[in-house]
């Protein structure tokens, strides 16, 4: 009679604080990473064919895969702003495709009365643009940018994100110089004191995305505190904290190399200081904060205060991957 294996399994050791983010190993080896992140190789080839552009029918053919032809027929542009139908002539969609800002802000703008139809004050962002109309912003007749460009900078500190500054101080436009012809604007922000990666492009639809909540883009942040992070106040953000305009939780945060005043997290949430104010909340002060990971891009080959263009798998990435 042959007799039973008994298996002895080991005792689980206590866990110390939950955390699903393996920051610290990604943050080693973000300089390894492909420029275009992990999303995009993640997915088999043959998945990525459905409503992409010809930018990408290029790349699958770089990667032996030959797209069918009604494919290509189904295919839009990526580079090109066309109006297809009177969706497209609505005059907040037509100011961010001029490459000023996000359709979210132009509404915003319309509705302050900044914008001029044919010489007079238009105050309804859903106005339908007619083909003949004169768009006129600050004294200028503004027409949509045909090339959409796509600029990932890595911001240095004392550097606002903003096209302007009342008080001159030096804004990521300034970091452009005369390099990028397009007028181009930033993507969401990050504030003075903060660094790492932005990206600015004359893209309002890519824009739009990018910013609304809805899409969840994943940001990774690393955080330099004034003081150690306690267990209890770790676990507290990691379970969520109630803030002034709403109750808020991280995806995941980690300890970096094991050093209790540096954590990475990762969060979804577009709120203006939402690090800072997550700290602020449990009486700890944020003397560093560096986006380091934004939406499958990271700092790969990109000093700090120095930028680039995005390749065009990185934009394939972004508007139907991210």
């Amino acid at each position: 009679m042959k007799s039973k294996k008994i298996s002895h399994s080991k005792a689980k050791p206590k866990a110390g604080p939950k955390t699903s983010s393996n920051f610290e190993k990604f943050y080693k080896n973000a300089d390894k990473k492909e420029a275009f992140g992990p999303n995009l190789e993640r997915n088999p080839v043959k998945k990525r064919v459905l409503k992409i552009s010809d930018t990408a029918i290029e790349s699958l053919s770089v990667k032996g895969v030959k797209p069918s032809k009604e494919l290509k027929r189904k295919l839009p542009s990526v580079n090109n702003y066309t109006n297809t139908s009177s969706e497209d002539f609505r005059l907040n969609k037509y100011i961010a495709h001029c490459g000023l800002c996000s359709r979210r802000e132009a509404a915003a703008w319309v509705k302050a009365g900044k914008i001029q139809v044919n010489g007079k004050l238009m105050d309804n962002p859903s106005y339908i643009v007619q083909k003949n109309d004169k768009i006129v912003y600050d004294g200028k007749a503004i027409k949509p940018e045909v090339h959409k460009v796509y600029v990932l900078m890595n911001k240095p500190k004392n550097v606002v994100t903003t096209l302007s500054d009342e008080k001159e101080r030096r804004t990521v436009l300034d970091l452009l110089g005369d390099r990028v012809a397009e007028r181009v604007y930033p993507v969401g922000r990050l504030d003075r004191n903060s660094t790492g990666l932005l990206l600015l492009t004359n893209d309002g639809d890519l824009a739009q995305k990018l910013s609304h909540p809805s899409h969840q883009i994943k940001k990774i942040y690393h955080v330099g505190l004034n003081k150690n992070l306690t267990k209890n106040d770790f676990e507290k953000i990691t379970l969520g904290i109630k803030l002034e305009d709403g109750f808020i939780k991280v995806d995941s945060m980690d300890y970096v190399e094991g050093k209790k005043d540096e954590v990475g997290i990762e969060i979804h949430s577009g709120k203006n200081r939402i690090i800072r104010r997550i700290f602020e909340q449990l009486d700890y002060e944020v003397k560093k904060l560096d986006r380091v990971y934004y939406g499958g891009l990271t700092k790969k080959n990109l000093p700090r205060g120095k930028f680039r263009f995005l390749l065009a798998q990185e934009v394939i990435m972004l508007k139907h991957f991210t």
